[in-house]
């Protein structure tokens, strides 16, 4: 019957959150989230946030930066970003929690770092949102002009916002259909793409030059690629904030952090590639709208008026799903901190009966309309900004992935010492040579903190985390 199929379905979920419930406790957190998403669920979340269509707001930027090696950058971004995906894996197993670098760091260096730490990804898990709202915005209005790009913005962020606060069950439901609609358009372009290439519109035709050119010096390149790609990957990491909302633990987590980021490499490359043959005669795009609109101008030559409109209007709403879930993420990770007492404790509250943090909620919407009003006319530095907070983040994730397994003399040494090392490395790289203005801003972000964290201890808030208490 009906009936007795959803009674034993929540029996069995109810069997399998009481182990995992316990192991929360460990930690000395009880069990207020939802433990509704299964191993599918986390698997859409992670490709919603990240987003198939992620390259093609920033297509013609990267064009103009790799001189249009726009493919190989997302290969040379892939394979830095597995590094950073497999550390992840390694701490959430760890530390099942909602908190992600910040709890990692927190419980490895000290509450101090921590805070740092879950400040640093902050910026990026608060900027992301509003980064997707404007490049959605950017898209919608391309199309429709009449209708100014912050009211998209806005209607966007209260839609998302309505979405979240309905419960995490009702994001992931929203996550699958928009993801689903999202590939379905890509594979109209494909498609299309394939038809028109086999007809040599613009004179394309198959073709390795948007892999390799001669005068493009390829080491060089694949160092900047990761600054240049990383902003298309960004999300992956996201996962591990709905460890405590997971049904199946952090064995779940880390398998969908690993594989959404090479479903989305995937889809990166082919799409990148694809649009490249349009323009093989090309190695830059005039500055401006030639360049914030290079692949709704390549979609509009190769499908005509009809494809340009499906990929800007119906693609970037659904691309909006990348918000939604960016904003399922940045509350969870303030929520984290708050219960920590490293940002204030109202903001811990879990709403009674959507089991969702309401107040974090409402912070992370106040905040994506301010920034996002603000910075709609400024998305290069957006994107920097946004870069800056992620790889910082990422840099100490994988020193806490080397001191947290040295110290538990673990004899796993290619994953707990060599990969974080490399990986390491190489986001320390990026990061030494990423744009003044961005890592200005960045260390701008770091001082505020370092203000908020004196606050907090003038305040008389105790240091120690939950377990130490």
């Amino acid at each position: 019957m009906p009936g007795s199929t959803t009674t034993s379905r929540r029996e069995a979920s109810a069997c399998t959150s009481e182990p995992l419930a316990a192991s929360l406790e460990q930690f000395g957190y009880r069990q207020e989230l939802r433990r509704a998403l299964t191993l599918f669920d986390l698997l859409v979340y992670g490709l919603a946030i990240i987003g198939p269509f992620s390259p093609v707001s920033v297509f013609g930027i990267v064009f103009n930066m790799s001189h249009g090696l726009v493919p190989l950058v997302y290969v040379f971004g892939f394979l830095a970003m597995i590094f950073t995906a497999l550390s992840y894996m390694a701490m959430s197993r760890a530390f099942p929690l909602a908190g992600s670098v910040y709890a990692y760091a927190a419980r490895t260096f000290g509450p101090t770092v921590g805070f740092f730490a879950g400040w640093a990804i902050l910026l990026d898990y608060l900027l992301l949102p509003t980064l997707i709202y404007v490049a959605c915005s950017i898209a919608l209005h391309s199309v429709l002009p009449g209708i100014p790009g912050v009211v998209w913005m806005i209607g966007l962020l209260a839609l998302a916002t309505a979405v979240n606060f309905a419960g995490i069950e009702a994001t992931a439901r929203v996550n699958l259909v928009m993801l689903g609609l999202q590939i379905l358009l890509l594979l109209a372009f494909f498609a299309t793409g394939a038809v028109a290439l086999a007809h040599h519109v613009h004179g394309a035709h198959l073709s390795v030059a948007p892999f390799y050119r001669r005068s493009v010096p390829i080491i060089r390149l694949g160092f900047g690629a990761v600054s240049l790609a990383a902003l298309s990957f960004l999300g992956f990491d996201a996962i591990s904030t709905l460890s405590e909302e997971s049904r199946d633990g952090a064995r779940a987590v880390s398998r969908a952090t690993l594989w959404s980021l090479c479903i989305c490499a995937a889809f990166f490359v082919a799409e990148t590639w694809l649009a490249s043959l349009f323009v093989l005669d090309r190695t830059g795009l005039p500055p401006g709208d030639a360049t914030n609109a290079a692949f709704y101008d390549i979609a509009g030559a190769i499908g005509g008026a009809g494809l340009k409109f499906l990929i800007a209007v119906p693609g970037a709403a659904c691309a909006w799903v990348g918000a939604l879930a960016a904003q399922t993420a940045t509350m969870r990770l303030i929520f984290g901190m708050a219960r920590d007492g490293r940002l204030p404790r109202a903001l811990a509250r879990v709403h009674p009966a959507r089991n969702v943090p309401d107040r974090a909620l409402l912070v992370t919407a106040v905040i994506a309309l301010v920034l996002g009003v603000w910075m709609v006319n400024r998305f290069e530095l957006l994107t920097s900004l946004v870069n800056f907070g992620a790889l910082l983040g990422f840099l100490l994730l994988h020193a806490s992935v080397i001191v947290h397994f040295r110290r538990e003399r673990s004899r796993h040494w290619l994953r707990h010492f060599v990969v974080p090392v490399i990986g390491f490395c190489i986001i320390g790289y990026v990061l030494w040579n990423a744009e003044a203005g961005a890592k200005a801003a960045g260390l701008s972000w770091l001082a505020v903190g370092a203000v908020t964290l004196v606050w907090l201890r003038l305040s008389g808030r105790s240091a120690a985390l939950p377990a130490e208490r």
